[in-house]
């Protein structure tokens, strides 16, 4: 099994920057992050694959910048010009499997969330 732990959320002006940890307990194929923000489906907002290639949803390109860390076995995502629709639990997911896809499904393994407040 791979166990994800999140960090780096908090409370922050608009405008402002979060840095966003997953931290998983193995080596997933992939890493992405979905957010969910209250009232709204959880939805997928970046990931990476274990050659590095980073993919994103359109409503977050040029904000978002996804990295990880194969050394430390840690993903980060680099939030910028914050802004309260960005308010949500974000989570980060593992998979196992080749290929990307926001596709909740086929992430078999799920952090506990990190909140994010923009106001």
């Amino acid at each position: 099994d791979v166990q994800l732990v999140e960090s780096g959320g908090g409370s922050v002006q608009a405008g402002g920057s979060l840095r966003l940890s997953c931290t998983a307990s193995g080596s997933p194929y992939g890493i992405a992050w979905f957010r969910q923000a209250p009232g709204k489906e959880r939805e997928g907002v970046a990931g990476i694959d274990r050659d590095h290639n980073a993919y994103y949803a359109d409503s977050v390109k040029g904000r978002f910048t996804i990295s990880r860390d194969t050394s430390k076995n840690t993903v980060y995502l680099q939030i910028n010009g914050l802004d309260p629709v960005d308010t949500a639990t974000y989570y980060c997911a593992a998979t196992v499997n080749c290929g990307f896809s926001f596709r909740e499904e086929r992430y078999t393994y799920w952090g506990q969330g990190t909140q994010v407040t923009v106001s």
